[in-house]
């Protein structure tokens, strides 16, 4: 009975403690600010060139609105760091790409679904495929320490598989995951089919092996012990209104459902639009260059990257227009209707040179327009995150052929959460500047004279030995 006076007074405490405090909802309204902790990784919340994006960013903009207070997202780099701030309080919510599970359930409140995804095992072709929960046994499995997979290994082993191995990796994004199986450190992998479709592109020896269990829920998750029931309610309608409006299926296919920026085009197909729609523009690239002290090719090349030469292309994520500006690239450039082809080229042209412009006067040409053309793709800061990395690794920050190799190592943990900027898409730069210079090459070789007449010619044997039969990257 001694100890009874401590734990009434312990009580009381607590009571008192929350006494006079607003729930989390007011508190965010009243210091006008909402706090997310998200992991920077391509599925969830990254910077490019035109400032932060990402689906979970993108939501969380929206919802910040919605609140009417400043948004601040705050960077995870492992799945126990993001938890642990909600523990600690420091943050509202938990934006993440998080499945909803029992376990975490049982801890954190959390939002409706708004998501849907599949864990997948992935194997790397070449290598015995699993076919079935049985295969696992006896092979060496990478998870990402603190994730539901976890979890339903643990389950697994319980009940039907007892000699299942795995190793937890304490990180925030898939990469290393992959980066384990294509260095052999690992036979298979279990990751979300959301974050294993963004990032196979970058391992295309890695592949689904098979679904492990039925679809998840996406959630956000909120700290323990708050008052976060108003909180929820507004989460919860605010999430069923972009359900509704189609917002929220808008988001979903802007950031999952497309693939970046033009589909695949082989060197016959650009030949015949060589020939059936640049004539039509030909004279008003010609005049737009001259203007800005440009190759002309460079700027047609540019221009077939973007949009195939079509002024009215229109784009998932709302780039518009013959050189696809955004909307804050079109404001700052003076550009009024993204759709007028003069002012598109122009716009485009403009924002290139201003790149080149600000580039350090070490780098020579053509090195300076190449990596001028990335960073028109990425952003200019995450070009310097590159040269940066190129220099540090022993390669030459002036030459393209060294940076080139070092920008897709943006998309990479182990790198980005290094770099001042974080993650970028840098291979899509690289795949951008590579195609727009086979482009360059093959316009300028169209007007080399001919000196003898040539005879009849296959759909591509008239393009330079170089760039015949080219199948040119897809972004």
């Amino acid at each position: 009975m001694k100890s009874l006076p401590l734990t009434i007074a312990a009580v009381l405490l607590t009571l008192l403690g929350g006494c006079g405090r607003q729930d989390s909802l007011a508190e965010i309204r009243e210091r006008g600010e909402l706090v997310v902790a998200s992991r920077n990784s391509p599925t969830t919340y990254y910077q490019d060139k035109n400032g932060p994006t990402g689906f979970e960013y993108a939501l969380c903009e929206l919802l910040a609105e919605e609140l009417g207070v400043e948004l601040r997202m705050e960077t995870v780099y492992s799945l126990r760091d993001l938890f642990t701030r909600l523990d600690r309080q420091t943050v509202n919510i938990a934006a993440a790409g998080l499945t909803l599970t029992e376990e975490r359930a049982a801890t954190y409140p959390h939002s409706t679904s708004y998501y849907k995804l599949t864990p997948q095992v992935i194997y790397v072709t070449g290598n015995d495929r699993p076919r079935e929960l049985a295969d696992l046994s006896g092979r060496k499995i990478v998870v990402l320490a603190g994730s539901s997979h976890v979890q339903m290994l643990k389950t697994l082993q319980q009940s039907e598989i007892p000699d299942l191995q795995w190793e937890e990796i304490d990180e925030a994004d898939t990469t290393q995951l992959l980066e384990q199986l294509r260095g052999d450190q690992a036979a298979l992998a279990i990751i979300d089919s959301n974050e294993f479709a963004v990032q196979q592109s970058l391992y295309p020896r890695q592949q689904v092996a098979f679904d492990l269990g039925r679809e998840q829920d996406m959630v956000w998750y909120l700290p323990p012990g708050i008052d976060n029931t108003r909180l929820l309610a507004f989460i919860d309608d605010f999430l069923l209104g972009l359900q509704q409006d189609g917002t929220l299926e808008s988001l979903r296919n802007r950031y999952f459902g497309h693939t970046d920026g033009v589909s695949r085009m082989n060197a016959f197909e650009f030949a015949q639009n060589i020939e059936g729609i640049l004539p039509a523009y030909e004279p008003l690239i010609r005049k737009i260059a001259n203007e800005y002290q440009m190759d002309w090719h460079l700027l047609a090349a540019m221009a077939y990257q973007e949009s195939h030469w079509d002024p009215m292309a229109t784009s998932p994520t709302g780039v518009r227009g013959m050189m696809m500006l955004t909307r804050a690239t079109a404001r700052e450039l003076g550009v009024d209707n993204r759709l007028d082809v003069v002012q598109s080229l122009r716009g485009g042209a403009r924002y290139l040179k201003n790149i080149k412009r600000r580039l350090p006067k070490k780098v020579q040409e053509p090195d300076r327009t190449w990596l001028a053309l990335a960073a028109y793709n990425i952003g200019l800061a995450h070009l310097e995150d590159a040269r940066r990395l190129t220099e540090r690794q022993g390669g030459n920050p002036n030459l393209w052929q060294d940076v080139m190799q070092r920008l897709p190592l943006l998309q990479k943990t182990q790198y980005y959460k290094h770099t001042r900027y974080g993650y970028a898409r840098g291979r899509e730069a690289v795949t951008l500047v590579q195609n727009i210079r086979h482009y360059y090459s093959v316009l300028a070789w169209q007007e080399i004279p001919e000196i003898q007449p040539l005879p009849p010619v296959r759909g591509d044997d008239h393009l330079p030995a170089a760039v015949r039969g080219l199948q040119l990257q897809a972004l």
